[in-house]
């Protein structure tokens, strides 16, 4: 079967809608399908897959993306693939599925970070005007109206959820294939190694837990939220506690608030890192306050390497945890004391432990290979209905 993964970037350190594409177009290659990646980024295609670069060059973002769907709409058109398969919205798609969530949920939730009414009345008319998200929620309600339209494959209930509010598109239209991640194969010893050299590396002592915190936005994330909730911390409890966060955002304003709150000696900047499985097997906790998750890729890594969890519930991967047995789930970032508490529980040992535990037991339920059958499956149904 040949298909054509659509995806406007493709480089994974981008985040993890690419690493989560590249991943399953090879377990789809593994399956027999010939996947062909329609693409603007260049270079050497991951073994396995084909590369189709599109030139979509234009002197704004959102110009590049409107060129970019519409010159690899006619590439498909032109190259005669079984299933179109879109990750960046496009009108060819067989199959569609958004791994940032609908547009207009997206949009709504960047307007929730915003701490006052002020504020977010602002973020809201500048959203208005924004000439790149006008383009995205144009293409994608187009695609979603057409007749019939693409399948759509959520990665969570949460985004599925999404889809029937904002455009009433629901069963058989809308299928949840729940997001899937690599394993995480390492030895006990590698694990103990790995835990070794991140304690060396920054300095912590054996004494410490390390609250490891994972994001590209620190903004969206509830970088900010973190700060804040170890700073409330009972002072019995903070000194054991040490923040680590992992991403490639500025730290400057972050710094500059635990300065502000006394906390400076609790929290370290590591930057990007190639190495984020070293970390996981270093973590004592994965403290992730989201303001917008479809379904984050961070999450169930961590939980896969048996680290327990606090995130919040506009986070689709809450769906395969249960709050207070995996970790926790908060209602909303900005309830800081709550993000304090739950800290503090999970620095108790005898909690940590079997949420570590419950954690692994989530395994099987969480790996790429399950995603991939499953939109396989998907892809076969599509191809035989039209035999």
């Amino acid at each position: 079967m040949r298909v054509a993964l659509i995806i406007e970037r493709v480089e994974t350190w981008r985040g993890g809608a690419e690493t989560s594409t590249i991943q399953f177009a090879q377990r789809a290659v593994e399956r027999g399908c010939e996947v062909t990646l329609i693409t603007t980024s260049r270079g050497v295609p991951p073994p396995g897959l084909s590369l189709l670069t599109i030139r979509a060059a234009a002197a704004l973002r959102a110009q590049r993306t409107l060129l970019f769907a519409r010159r690899a709409a006619a590439a498909v058109a032109e190259l005669g693939f079984d299933i179109v398969h879109a990750i960046t919205p496009c009108a060819a798609a067989d199959v569609y599925e958004p791994r940032g969530g609908a547009v207009p949920e997206m949009l709504r939730r960047n307007v929730a970070l915003r701490r006052s009414a002020l504020h977010r009345s602002v973020k809201r008319f500048r959203d208005k005007l924004n000439l790149k998200y006008r383009v995205l929620q144009r293409v994608e309600r187009s695609l979603v109206a057409r007749k019939p339209p693409p399948i759509v494959v959520a990665i969570s209930g949460y985004v599925a959820r999404q889809f029937q509010e904002h455009y009433g598109l629901g069963p058989p239209h809308v299928r949840v294939v729940f997001n899937g991640v690599d394993p995480d194969t390492a030895t006990p010893a590698e694990r103990a190694a790995d835990d070794n050299e991140i304690r060396q590396q920054y300095d912590l002592g054996r004494h410490e837990r390390l609250l490891l915190c994972v994001a590209h936005n620190f903004r969206l994330k509830g970088v900010a939220r973190l700060i804040e909730a170890v700073a409330a911390l009972p002072a019995t409890h903070r000194r054991y506690a040490r923040v680590v966060i992992v991403g490639r955002d500025n730290p400057v304003p972050y710094a500059r608030l635990a300065d502000r709150l006394g906390v400076e000696d609790r929290i370290v900047f590591a930057g990007s890192t190639e190495r984020i499985a070293a970390f996981y097997h270093a973590a004592d906790m994965l403290v992730h306050p989201t303001y917008y998750d479809p379904c984050s890729r961070v999450v169930l890594e961590a939980l896969c390497a048996g680290v327990p969890v606090i995130t919040t519930r506009f986070n689709g991967a809450v769906e395969v945890m249960t709050d207070g047995r995996e970790g926790f789930i908060l209602d909303t970032p900005d309830d800081v004391a709550a993000l304090s508490d739950r800290i503090a529980r999970l620095l108790d040992e005898p909690v940590r432990e079997r949420c570590a535990a419950a954690a692994l037991r989530l395994r099987e339920k969480l790996g790429m290979d399950r995603h991939t059958d499953e939109i396989v499956k998907l892809y076969r149904e599509i191809h035989g209905a039209r035999s």
